[in-house]
């Protein structure tokens, strides 16, 4: 976890010591800005997959652990599982359409 961390802040600090440079063009946007909001998109994108996977699978493990303990439970336990899946596949969905937004203005 430490790694993605200091990951994480490398890829933010890079990307933020181009930031002024990237929008003090005067024409349109900069290659640099463009470059900025490519990485932007696709880093975006994959962090919401990355984290909406885990959050599925950890979900899922839990019900299951919970059917398994209680089988009888096991309609009460799949509802509230499926809307939960549900909820944070939508989260990768807005992710998705944020990062087309971006990519629309490359």
């Amino acid at each position: 976890m430490k790694f993605f961390s200091l990951l994480a802040l490398v890829v933010a600090a890079t990307i933020g010591a181009f930031v002024p440079d990237a929008f003090a063009a005067g024409e349109g946007t900069g290659d640099l800005a463009k470059l900025g909001i490519g990485l932007g998109a696709g880093i975006g994108i994959g962090i919401a997959a990355g984290f909406a996977g885990m959050g599925q699978g950890r979900a899922t493990a839990a019900a299951l652990s919970g059917i398994a303990r209680n089988p009888g439970a096991a309609s009460t336990i799949q509802t509230p599982m499926i809307i939960g899946l549900a909820l944070i596949e939508s989260l990768v969905i807005y992710a998705l359409l944020i990062a087309f937004l971006l990519y629309g203005k490359i």
